[in-house]
């Protein structure tokens, strides 16, 4: 019998009222904390719109930009051949693409030092759009990662 789990639908996001992208939907949902979606949302508008100010172009724009940026292609999982662990790089399907860029900007936003998430959300967005910063710097280590064990690539499954 197989171990692995049987894969669900992908469960379908409602667009959000601002922007009707259901990306942005998607980015606010991994924002909340608390149950807070009101907060989440505040925050994430807020910090586009500060984005917006501080670079004077469209600041939705740029956070689609900064997600491009920050979407990795590689990625390590690890598979165990004859009681080791190798680590295997594989490719990496676009809605995990996708979810690991947002999951990594938010998390280099709140591991950064300044005085609000706001303020700290709009930076890492303009700085991941200029392919600088925490984001990008994990997108770097888990593509260095791959490519320092590519040499059991033969081992994908």
């Amino acid at each position: 019998m197989s171990r692995r789990k049987v894969l669900r639908k992908k469960r379908v996001l409602p667009p959000d009222p601002v922007y009707k992208d259901p990306v942005v939907t998607a980015f606010i949902n991994y924002m909340i904390k608390n149950g807070k979606k009101s907060v989440a949302e505040k925050i994430f508008y807020s910090a586009i719109d500060l984005v917006s100010q501080k670079t004077n172009e469209d600041g939705i724009a740029i956070w689609r930009k900064a997600l491009e940026n920050v979407k990795p292609e590689l990625e390590v999982k690890s598979r165990r051949v004859g009681g080791v662990s190798y680590q295997i790089p594989v490719e990496v399907p676009p809605h995990r693409q996708q979810t690991l860029a947002i999951r990594w900007i938010v998390r280099s936003a709140r591991e950064r030092k300044g005085k609000s998430m706001i303020e700290k959300l709009a930076n890492e967005i303009i700085d991941a759009s200029n392919n600088t910063g925490g984001a990008i710097k994990k997108k770097e280590d888990t593509r260095k990662m791959a490519e320092a064990n590519r040499a059991f690539s033969h081992y994908r499954w």
